[in-house]
């Protein structure tokens, strides 16, 4: 009896090894290619991605998506690719495909955190108290955390794509829910981006931002209101 446990014991942290190995020799291999073809330099870079987005014609739209993915996945800043979709491909496009690559690259580091790496991220972020709201959240509220946590901005998009992984949420709600609840800011940055780059300033624009910033004002309170009607500590 205690050898079968000592093998099943053996061959669970030999498939966390493969798994933690195999998620080493992917991410190095994505960084190579991303050096390779000069994309390292160009993430951090608004015009250079907006005219490199725009040189692919359609394709560019998949090339956006892709690199949102590396973006989440790699936790890098997301925000600024959001205003770069809005500058390259307009208001309405550019939201579109901000949300869309934001939806999948969180699904995508969601089920990396779930099925590939989970002893590795439970072990980077253990002492990192966004992530144990986040979990000590997930376990007593479920899905109206996750509502919760995506419309708050002090929980930030990437560390959530991982700490809801090892959660008992289920990914097609957390994708569902991500996707409803990043569109209006998605879509307010691209559209005000898409407006500066196409109009430039102008008396229209401090217009457009006003309302702008009244909405998000308005969208910021649901969260305490939602927290509040549900007994929700955030």
């Amino acid at each position: 009896m205690s050898e079968t446990k000592g093998m099943a014991i053996s061959m669970k942290k030999n498939s966390g090894l493969i798994k933690i190995v195999a998620t080493l020799c992917v991410i190095g291999l994505v960084f190579f290619l991303l050096n390779a073809f000069g994309l390292t330099d160009k993430l951090t870079d608004v015009k250079t991605m907006q005219a490199w987005f725009q040189s692919l014609g359609i394709w560019g739209y998949l090339a956006y998506i892709l690199v949102y993915i590396v973006v989440a996945v790699f936790m890098l800043p997301a925000s600024a690719l959001t205003i770069i979709g809005g500058i390259a491909f307009g208001s309405i496009a550019g939201g579109l495909l901000s949300v869309t690559g934001a939806t999948i690259g969180g699904t995508v580091a969601f089920i990396i955190a779930r099925y590939v790496a989970r002893d590795t991220i439970l072990e980077k972020f253990c002492s990192n108290p966004i992530f144990k709201k986040i979990e000590e959240g997930a376990a007593k509220n479920g899905t109206n955390f996750l509502i919760l946590t995506r419309l708050v901005p002090l929980f930030p998009y990437n560390v959530q794509n991982y700490a809801y992984g090892v959660t008992s949420i289920n990914v097609f709600t957390f994708a569902l829910v991500s996707f409803i609840t990043m569109t209006p800011g998605s879509f307010i940055y691209a559209f005000l981006a898409g407006e500066i780059a196409t109009n430039g300033f102008s008396i229209v624009l401090l217009v457009q931002f006003t309302i702008a910033g009244i909405v998000l004002f308005f969208i910021s309170l649901i969260p305490n209101y939602f927290a509040k009607k549900k007994g929700i500590d955030i």
